[in-house]
């Protein structure tokens, strides 16, 4: 089984001003510049034949380039059950249509719908139970990250491969948009 999640890579040279917020909460897990990414649709755990069809899939998803903007910050949770920090992404209609091949793809590869709602974001660290009031003044401080649009032509299949300090990413597959 491979955990499995198609993204666009966020450029080194957008990813370090992402990393200028990484600081200012006890204990966070901040993610490092290569591991940045906009996830467009995660598989989960996938048998490697399925794997192999979506690939083939997903070398059919692209449409184009996509421009990308950031704007603000937020947390997924609440309370104590913060779980997430991140940058958010300004969702376009192209960047949306891109999304949704990416899960029809997994349909036609035979893996299950994906239930959650996509909200497109750059996850910044991963907390365990932090204090509420400490993240609230994060997302305070850093609410009025910004960064312009920024075209991008590619978008890949990557494994997820846990660690003790954290999920370790590799890109399996890279697709032409």
């Amino acid at each position: 089984m491979l955990r499995l999640f198609s993204a666009l890579a966020v450029p080194p040279e957008v990813g370090e001003r992402l990393v200028q917020a990484q600081s200012g909460l006890e204990r966070a897990r901040w993610r490092p510049l290569e591991s940045l990414h906009v996830t467009l649709r995660f598989y989960g755990d996938v048998r490697e034949d399925a794997a192999r069809d979506l690939d083939a899939e997903l070398a059919l998803a692209g449409a184009g380039p996509v421009g990308v903007s950031l704007s603000g910050v937020g947390a997924f949770g609440e309370g104590r059950d913060i779980h997430a920090v991140w940058a958010a992404v300004i969702e376009t209609e192209p960047l949306r249509r891109l999304a949704e091949r990416c899960e029809r793809a997994a349909r036609r590869a035979g893996l299950r719908s994906e239930r959650r709602v996509w909200r497109p974001h750059v996850t910044l660290a991963y907390l365990n139970r932090p204090d509420p009031d400490a993240v609230a003044r994060w997302i305070q401080v850093n609410n009025l990250l910004s960064v312009e649009a920024f075209a991008l032509d590619r978008f890949g299949l990557y494994s997820s491969h846990r660690t003790a300090e954290g999920s370790v990413y590799r890109q399996e597959a890279e697709y032409p948009l």
